[in-house]
């Protein structure tokens, strides 16, 4: 049986104001810059997917609107299915805040690579351990429904996260060391059983040979 392929967007970058609290899944929009500056990265993406391919976006704006972006940029628009377990941790209480102000709040000590560690459930909201559990079933869903297809995600850095998590059977902690760059492709196949990383992280100033 042919794999079901898995091509992973994170989306673009937001606005400013946003970037300077820790934001997780409120709703918050591209930056302008994003939208109009970033245009050879999102002409790239569109010469880059798979066609056909089976569209998926998380329930937040900022992932919907990339996908938009992108198929303005070239790629014939598709029908977007909505998952909304795929969105960006929640950090209940925390969201809004400050990266100073969360800081006195830390139960425990913060992540090398992140501004808390894996386990760390702000009040209201969910650790990456819970958002790694579940993302999970819905990358093993998308599988089991699209064998030897394409599927395009558009999402965030922390789902994708956890999606190589769950490809690779890593820990939470260990997914929080990947850095995942704002208009990157990260692709994932899944073969029987068997998830197979493909590559993180592309980008064409990386790839320059696109085929």
């Amino acid at each position: 049986m042919e794999p079901a392929r898995f091509f992973l967007i994170r989306h673009a970058l937001v606005e400013a104001t946003a970037r300077a609290t820790l934001y997780g899944n409120m709703d918050v929009p591209l930056c302008d810059l994003s939208l109009k500056g970033e245009a050879a990265l999102y002409r790239w993406l569109a010469a880059r997917l798979p066609r056909p391919a089976h569209w998926v976006a998380s329930s937040l704006v900022r992932t919907q609107a990339t996908a938009a972006a992108i198929f303005a940029a070239g790629y014939p628009e598709r029908e977007l299915a909505i998952e909304p377990d795929l969105a960006e941790q929640s950090l209940g209480e925390w969201q809004g805040m400050s990266h100073e102000a969360v800081v006195e709040r830390l139960r425990h000590p913060a992540h090398p690579f992140w501004p808390h560690a894996a386990v760390e459930k702000p009040p209201g909201g969910e650790s990456f351990d819970e958002l790694r559990a579940r993302v999970a079933p819905v990358m093993e869903s998308l599988a089991e429904a699209h064998p030897g297809e394409d599927v395009v995600i558009v999402a965030h850095g922390g789902s994708i996260r956890a999606a190589l998590a769950h490809a690779l059977g890593l820990d939470a902690h260990q997914a929080l060391t990947f850095s995942i760059k704002n208009l990157s492709l990260t692709r994932l196949e899944k073969h029987g059983a068997d998830w197979r990383v493909v590559s993180v992280n592309e980008e064409p100033w990386i790839l320059p040979d696109v085929d």
